[in-house]
Formats: C-alpha cells, structure tokens, sequence
C-alpha cells in the first residue's frame, strides 16, 4: 500500500514537473551586420524564429545646440499567439513614433 502510495506520488511529481517547465527553443541567428561611422550607424539581424530588427541612423545639425540623432527602423516578431507581429518606426527630436496594424491608433 505504501509502495502504491509512494508510486503515485512520484508519478504526479514527474506530471507536474513535465507541464511547468517551459520548453525552450533553440534560435539561431541566420543573418547580422552592422556599419558604424562617426555620424551614422546601421545594423540588422535576423534569428531563425523569424525574428527580424533593421535600424539606421543618422546624426543632424552636427555640431550645433540643434544636434540631433535621428533613427529609422523596424522590427518583426512572432507572437505567443503565432501572428507576425510588424512595427516600423521613427525617433528623433519628436520621440519615438512606432506605426503597426497591431497599435492603437492616436
């Protein structure tokens, strides 16, 4: 009966133990580059879960009170639901501006 018992309670630990542990994916990245200037910049990678990031960016009025970087880009992922996320955006001297289909809309 304790043997019963003791087997059962194994059993249920493994069960447990076997759907909270998350599984985890191995990504690789299957493309990445970067260029770095003294006033300019660009990189991108992208990892084999599909998961795609390009940015460029670019400083403005060097050397004045009015310097500024300003940066373009975007960036791609799928979500836990298995939709494609999309996100394009901008930031400079405005903030950061994201445009998506998935974004409120201001």
């Amino acid at each position: 009966m304790k043997f019963s018992i003791l087997c059962a309670f194994v059993v249920l630990l493994v069960a447990l133990a076997a759907t909270a542990a998350p599984v985890e994916k191995q990504v690789e990245i299957v493309r990445q580059e970067a260029d770095v200037a003294p006033e300019s910049y660009k990189f991108g990678f992208e990892t084999s879960d599909g998961t795609q990031h390009d940015e460029e960016g670019q400083l403005k009025n060097v050397g004045t009170d009015d310097e500024a970087i300003a940066v373009k880009g975007s960036y791609k992922y799928v979500g836990d639901d298995g939709v494609t996320y999309h996100v394009s955006y901008t930031a400079d001297e405005n903030g950061f501006q994201p445009v998506g289909d998935h974004l409120p809309k201001a």
